[in-house]
Parts: structure tokens; C-alpha cells; sequence
């Protein structure tokens, strides 16, 4: 038994997957259950778990999928995601096509494979979580797609340019991995996967199943040389930055004074000054194309031949 949770928000992207699976001869039989409500996707996923599911797709943006992670935790059931977002960081970093019938396709011939989940103040994310300037971007984005202000790649960008323009840095105080890092930044990542999303590569070698996220700080700078480093972001050089900062660790501590914005996986959300992040390992089954499991330098880790 399958099972596919849609956003139908998502209009004339989520009617063309639904066409996609009806088309598909190894999904056409899915059962499909759309989402009208936060909290439905993790429910729907549960539930499909507890009766037995092999697999649920995800189709839908970065939040549908992290709610429907969320409802697998712990289980066999696998995750697929079949994006349909803004970011979809987690997808492209797994090799999955964003067109809906390309995506079912080489899902149908992925492999399972178990992921690291990261956590946040006891809620999950999949890819990157964080705090600070992406945060602050992520609610611009998300408020003017509240007040029926287009969505996409290009608004996010152009969004992140009138903030950068104004933005002032938090001082922080993170704990990770045995190291401190005291001071202002613009950014604070907590990152499991690659990438936020549309290219935007923060950690190129990053594996999903080491037991570790990937802590990125970009130190504070001006408007002008952060605009201009942002481009590293898509030449997979940001490590180059002067500014960056990286520490491999499973559990961290962020502290700022006052509440700020957070993200999970470009969710936005609120903080009264701490974050505590943990990683789950191996928390979580999710489908694989062939091609990026079979992939030395893929996100996971090679695995012993047989």
C-alpha cells in the first residue's frame, strides 16, 4: 500500500502531480489525501504508517514535506518527495526531478535509504534550520505569499535583496562540537543536507547519515560585501568566504537575547532567545534515485558491497 498527501495549494502544480499519478503505472493505485490545515500531512503520514504503508509521497513544498517526515519518524515506511515548492533543497540534493511525472518515475525505482533528521527546540527538520538573515527572508517570503504576493525563486531573491539592505546582524553565542563562537553573524545554519534550494549551496559534501548537521556561520559584514559574496552560494565556494565559519557537531546550543526569527526547513517561526538542535540518526527511511545512492561523493555514505 502507497499513500500520497498533496497540498492542494500548490493549484495547477498539485492538479498536473495528481494527473501524474494517475498516468504513472506503478503509483496509479496510491490513495491520496490532501491537506486543508497545518498538521494534517503529519497526521495523514501516522496514520499510513500505523496501517502498514510501504511508502507516502510528499507532494507538495519544503513544509509539506518536513509535516510528513514528521508522521514517519521511527517507522519503516519510506518517505518520497515529489516537490512542488519554492526551495525543494532536500530534493534536488537527493537527485529527484521537479517535474511531477519525472520525479514518480525515477521514484519508482529509488532505493530506500536511512537519513539523519535534525532537531530544533523538539521539533524536526529535514534539510536546514537556522537563524538570522534566511530566517528573516523566510518570513518576508512567507508574509507576502499571505498577502497573495507571488511565490517562487526569483521573489525570494528579490525579497532577500531589500532586506540585506537593511538588515543588522544579532549577536550570538553558539556552543558546538566543543567549540564557541561568540559574536555578530548574519547567519547561523543548522545544516543536514546540501543546500536550501534553487543552487544555493552552503555544504557541498554534507552526508545525510553521519550522525552529525553541518553548522555554517557567515560573521557579520556590510550590506554591500555580503551581497556580493552571496554568489559563492551558486559557485559552491562559500567555504572561501573569509567570514565563513564551519563546526561538525549532533548537538548544539544557539543564544541571543530578545526573540528572533527561526526557520525549519523555510518554515518560519519564533524564538525567546534559545535554540537547542540535536540530530536523530538514521531517524527516518526515504527514497533514493539509483543514481545518487550509487554515488561515492552522493550524500550518503557508500555502502559495503555484498
Amino acid at each position: 500500500m502507497n499513500v500520497a498527501i498533496l497540498n492542494p495549494r500548490a493549484g495547477l502544480a498539485a492538479a498536473r502531480a495528481r494527473h501524474a499519478l494517475a498516468r504513472s503505472p506503478y503509483w496509479r493505485a496510491t490513495e491520496v489525501r490532501e491537506t486543508s490545515a497545518p498538521g494534517d500531512a503529519r497526521r495523514f503520514a501516522a496514520e499510513a504508517a500505523a496501517a502498514g504503508a510501504e511508502t507516502v509521497l510528499a507532494i507538495g513544498g519544503d513544509g509539506t514535506a518536513n509535516e510528513t517526515a514528521w508522521g514517519l519518524l521511527g517507522t519503516t515506511t519510506a518517505l518520497g518527495l515529489v516537490p512542488m515548492g519554492s526551495g525543494n533543497g532536500l530534493a534536488r540534493t537527493l537527485g529527484v526531478p521537479l517535474r511531477p511525472d519525472a520525479g514518480l518515475a525515477v521514484l519508482a525505482e529509488a532505493v530506500p535509504r536511512a537519513m539523519d533528521v535534525g532537531m530544533v527546540n523538539g521539533r524536526p527538520f529535514l534539510n536546514v534550520a537556522g537563524a538570522g538573515f534566511d530566517a528573516q527572508v523566510g518570513l518576508d517570503f512567507h508574509e507576502h505569499g499571505r498577502r497573495g504576493g507571488r511565490r517562487g525563486v526569483f521573489t525570494y531573491v528579490w525579497l532577500g535583496v531589500l532586506r540585506i539592505m537593511k538588515y543588522r546582524a544579532e549577536s550570538w553565542v553558539l556552543e558546538a562540537g566543543g567549540q564557541k563562537f561568540e559574536g555578530r553573524a548574519y547567519i547561523v545554519a543548522f545544516v543536514n543536507g546540501r543546500q536550501y534550494g534553487g543552487g544555493a549551496v552552503l555544504v557541498p559534501g554534507a552526508r545525510l547519515d553521519d550522525g552529525l548537521f553541518d553548522i555554517v556561520v557567515i560573521e557579520d559584514a556590510s550590506a554591500l560585501e555580503m551581497a556580493w559574496n552571496a554568489q559563492r552560494l551558486f559557485f559552491g565556494t562559500l567555504a572561501q568566504y573569509r567570514r565563513y565559519r564551519h563546526i561538525a557537531a549532533a548537538q548544539a546550543t544557539l543564544v541571543t537575547t530578545g526573540t528572533v526569527p527561526y526557520h525549519r526547513d523555510g518554515e518560519p517561526e519564533s524564538t525567546p532567545g534559545r535554540l537547542e538542535a540535536s540530530i536523530l540518526p538514521r531517524a527516518l527511511r526515504i527514497l533514493v534515485p539509483r543514481k545518487t545512492a550509487d554515488d561515492p561523493h552522493g550524500p550518503f555514505e557508500p555502502q559495503p558491497l555484498v
